[in-house]
């Protein structure tokens, strides 16, 4: 019970590639030991380059490092010398050739990684947990994505008991295979404790057979709203059918009783203008004479208080 699984390792192999591509052989653990390394120590050095995920290639004396990320001018550096820094450091730390690739993310407001990110660093800064969450599903669902969820646990506002709150907008459908979910976890270090953030974004569905190797089937490549077919409705599914027929019968002046522009005419159904015949109650001038009332239509006898026509 309880037990969910994980919505990018539950696509792998269907829609989803994965991020380390190499035959392990032998020494399956010792690469995946040093893959861990490289990941550790690439989001410590470049914490503030907007890092979305790091993908590794080997072959028999070369790693190919790919890094996606929101700023690549921050990862490059000037001329280039931040990466040769970074490569030299790499080398050092597997003793193999080391080739770094960058990869720029277009649209970090669909990037699960980014968002989540970007919602801890507003938590470490003080903001209340709502607005933030509230102004990241926004500005998300904005950029073209068909839904997001998005989930915060632990000490929000500083409380004394731990609890969790979500906020969700759009379609997320987690059953859905073929349903392209990008899925991340941050984490909020407060003065008063950690706060996770999860952040699930769906961008669409995908039909036919996707491409699977990791810098095609990741951020920038399968961004938009993706597979709806044409011609069918947004999600929700109705089409215009409300408001094209029965708004339209419900305007139109011929429904109710008694045509024209009235709405309670003297006596007869639809009569002259809006509330009453003439003016308003008690005949033409307002106050009326002493018998005039009833000619009114809605409102009770025709003098206010004050002898005949006078008000």
């Amino acid at each position: 019970m309880g037990q969910k699984a994980h919505p990018i390792g539950n696509r792998l192999g269907i829609i989803r590639g994965w991020d380390s591509n190499w035959f392990g052989g032998n020494h399956y653990a010792d690469k995946l030991v040093e893959d861990e390394k490289i990941r550790k120590y690439l989001s410590a050095r470049i914490s503030k380059g907007g890092v979305s995920k790091v993908v590794i290639e080997r072959t028999l004396k070369r790693i190919t490092v790919t890094i996606h990320t929101a700023r690549p001018g921050i990862v490059i550096g000037k001329g280039g010398q931040e990466v040769d820094k970074i490569k030299e450091e790499l080398k050092k730390l597997t003793k193999k050739e080391v080739q770094i690739n960058i990869f720029e993310i277009k649209r970090p407001e669909l990037d699960a990684q980014l968002v989540a990110e970007g919602i801890a660093k507003q938590l470490e800064a003080r903001i209340s947990f709502r607005r933030a969450m509230k102004t990241t599903i926004a500005s998300t669902m904005r950029m073209g994505a068909e839904g997001i969820k998005v989930m915060t646990s632990g000490r929000l506002g500083g409380a004394e008991m731990a609890r969790t709150e979500q906020y969700k907008e759009g379609r997320i459908p987690l059953h859905t295979f073929r349903a392209d979910i990008d899925y991340a976890l941050a984490e909020a270090l407060t003065t008063y404790g950690k706060i996770g953030v999860k952040v699930w974004i769906c961008k669409g569905e995908v039909y036919g057979k996707r491409d699977l190797s990791p810098n095609i089937g990741g951020t920038s490549a399968a961004s938009g709203k993706g597979g709806r077919p044409e011609g069918a409705a947004a999600f929700g599914g109705r089409g215009n059918e409300r408001g094209g027929e029965r708004g339209g019968e419900r305007r139109g002046g011929d429904r109710k009783q008694g045509g024209g522009n009235d709405r309670r005419g003297p006596g007869a159904p639809g009569g002259g203008n809006q509330r009453g015949g003439g003016s308003r109650p008690g005949g033409p001038n307002r106050s009326g004479g002493p018998g005039a009332g009833g000619a009114g239509g809605s409102r009770p006898g025709g003098n206010r208080p004050g002898g005949p026509g006078k008000r």
